[in-house]
């Protein structure tokens, strides 16, 4: 069936029984391709059959589909053309794993963060009206994403007005339950029975005939009909109260009830919210079992869904340090927004329970909640990826600088994240976190490192500190090295005068194997990137070319802040810098990235060798 769908409008030819095997083949080509490139895999099997009703009923991208995430959207990228190109997913040059407006038409948002679909979809919805445009727009919601204040924030501002907008709520209960009683079951059945719907819309046109009398029965009716709703389906009304025509709970894997359902919300003239409820990794036993592991994961073996063993990274390595002195140091507390297992505190979490706090996806409030245990006289340490911590830049500011508290931010995910692609970089962090009074930021190159700049967060550095560091294992570094608790150390060769090379992160071991090889060459590696030590200018005076590479964007990064202090102290040498110019990196290995940025050691050896002229 899959090799005959090019585009939605195959869908609507289909049978029942055709329907059903097409989605039998749609899941086994999303386990075979997530099997080889990794990626999120629980949640897209959840979501097979409610994608495919969604383009059998609505004709996008005249209908437009807005996915909250966008992770969840592999059937959809699969019925909309990029079939052929399905193999590439989350590859160099290849499809990537959220919704991207430049691979199709039919991707209406470039996706990546939770939460900002119905603001999104409102803001959409409002423009077609004013435009005089047709055709809905519907967002897919859930997996979590309504545990994000963003997406309260839109439900807040819909009204009757958006007579084209409908919401789906997947609900896989990774986000909320509903009430799935068997008297709102047979109701929503009802009322999403095109006969009854026809038959309704009859009686109303009658009744209005009648003049103000009639408009007086219908609003009666009107009012009954929702007392009903709100004795049946008791915590739905949240939606109902909200402005929605709420319908559910619907079997997210019954096609029939699916189709029915959409086909009602279609010919509605104001806002409609769908209940659908699903199963987090549907049709592949491993990842139903363990929806947490088969959210986002690397490659794994389809018969028994092992991973692939990456061994010790920079998460596990956290995890583990932080658990160990949370043993020691009762006032020390966790805290994660719905990132346990990726932050490497699913440990923590087991071994002090009363301790760690998953707040679910909403970043801000994790910071003002970490700034509450904090003046109550606890240590609260937020683990966070890179990417997701720019959604708290107020919170940092307000509720952590000014308010000059200890809180600890262990920033994973730093720099080059390789396949997740645009949306997930952590190139901005050091940029932002520059500008946030009175904190401290360390930034480890190696395992060593992470656990002694923790540690030196927690009880020695003043105010809030953040610990930044990379995903996965550590590169190669010098012999026998260990963290000196210095500010910066400087590595010097014979006759280095000429030339210096400064940098930071797990960028330090590529520019220490270019180092190894260059003559006249001496290397400084910053530990600490915020505040700059001084004494380091007096390691830089005398050099003629210094070059700093830095895996961040350059605008606003730590290369710009020393050369302002190279300026301002009078220092005249041939200064570079080498980063990345826009954050916006897409999809490739992080070694390619490294590569394509002249970050890599070959290009350091290059660059250095001609004077900073050009790059391998």
């Amino acid at each position: 069936m899959l090799e005959n769908i090019n585009s939605p409008s195959d869908l609507k030819k289909l049978t029942d029984e055709e329907t059903d095997l097409l989605c039998s083949e749609i899941r086994e080509l999303i386990i075979k391709t997530v099997s080889e490139n990794g990626g999120h895999l629980a949640s897209n099997l959840g979501t097979v059959e409610l994608s495919v009703a969604m383009h059998k009923v609505f004709s996008a991208p005249d209908d437009n589909i807005i996915f909250d995430v966008g992770h969840q959207s592999y059937t959809h990228k699969i019925l909309t053309g990029r079939r052929e190109r399905f193999a590439t997913l989350r590859q160099e040059g290849g499809i990537s794993g959220f919704t991207r407006p430049q691979e199709s038409e039919y991707d209406i948002f470039s996706s990546g963060h939770s939460s900002v679909s119905v603001s999104q979809a409102l803001g959409l919805a409002k423009a077609k009206e004013l435009n005089g445009e047709k055709g809905k727009v519907v967002v897919m919601i859930g997996d979590g994403a309504l545990t994000g204040g963003l997406a309260y924030e839109g439900l807040n501002n819909v009204n009757l007005q958006n007579s084209n907008l409908i919401v789906i709520l997947n609900d896989n209960k990774m986000s909320i339950a509903k009430n799935v009683g068997l008297v709102s079951k047979h109701l929503t059945s009802v009322r999403t029975s095109k006969n009854y719907f026809a038959f309704r819309s009859k009686i109303r046109r009658t009744i209005a005939k009648a003049g103000s009398f009639g408009k007086e029965i219908n609003k009666f009716i009107a009012l009954v009909n929702t007392a009903i709703r709100k004795r049946v389906y008791k915590d739905s009304t949240f939606f109902e109260d909200l402005g929605f025509r709420y319908y559910g709970p619907i079997d997210g894997h019954d096609m029939k009830s699916l189709v029915a359902v959409l086909e009602t919300a279609k010919a509605h003239s104001h806002p409609v919210l769908i209940d659908v409820v699903t199963v987090k990794g549907k049709g592949y036993k491993p990842a139903e079992t363990d929806p947490t592991r088969f959210h986002g994961i690397g490659k794994f073996n389809i018969e028994t869904g092992e991973s692939a063993k990456s061994g010790k990274t920079f998460s596990s390595v956290f995890g583990k340090t932080i658990s160990a002195m949370a043993a020691k140091d009762s006032k020390i507390c966790c805290i994660t927004a719905a990132m346990a297992y990726g932050t490497g505190l699913d440990r923590f979490a087991k071994k002090f329970p009363k301790r760690f706090f998953d707040v679910g996806i909403a970043e801000q409030h994790a910071v003002t909640f970490a700034s509450g245990l904090a003046k109550g006289g606890m240590v609260p340490v937020f683990a966070v990826y890179s990417t997701f911590l720019q959604r708290s830049y107020d919170q940092l500011i307000h509720d952590c600088a000014m308010q000059r508290l200890k809180i600890i931010f262990a920033i994973d995910r730093a720099g080059f994240v390789g396949e997740d692609g645009e949306s997930h970089q952590g190139l901005f962090d050091v940029s932002y976190l520059n500008t946030v009074p009175g904190l401290t930021v360390y930034s480890p190159s190696c395992f060593d490192d992470l656990s002694s700049m923790l540690k030196v967060a927690v009880y020695t550095a003043p105010g809030a500190s953040a610990v930044r560091y990379p995903r996965g294992s550590q590169g190669k570094m010098p012999e026998n090295y260990r963290y000196s608790g210095e500010d910066f150390t400087v590595y010097e060769a014979p006759g280095s005068e000429k030339n210096v090379i400064i940098t930071y992160g797990r960028e330090f071991c590529e520019c220490y194997k270019a180092y190894k090889k260059l003559s006249n060459t001496a290397l400084i590696k910053l530990n600490k990137i915020k505040p700059l030590n001084m004494q380091l200018l007096k390691h830089i005076e005398g050099a003629e070319n210094i070059y700093f590479y830095e895996e961040s964007i350059k605008s606003g990064g730590v290369g710009e802040e020393l050369g302002s202090l190279l300026a301002e102290s009078g220092i005249k040498a041939n200064y570079k810098i080498t980063g990345v110019d826009s954050g916006l990196v897409k999809e490739a290995s992080v070694e390619r990235q490294l590569q394509m940025y002249g970050l890599d050691y070959k290009n350091i050896i290059k660059e250095v060798s001609n004077g900073g002229k050009d790059k391998a």
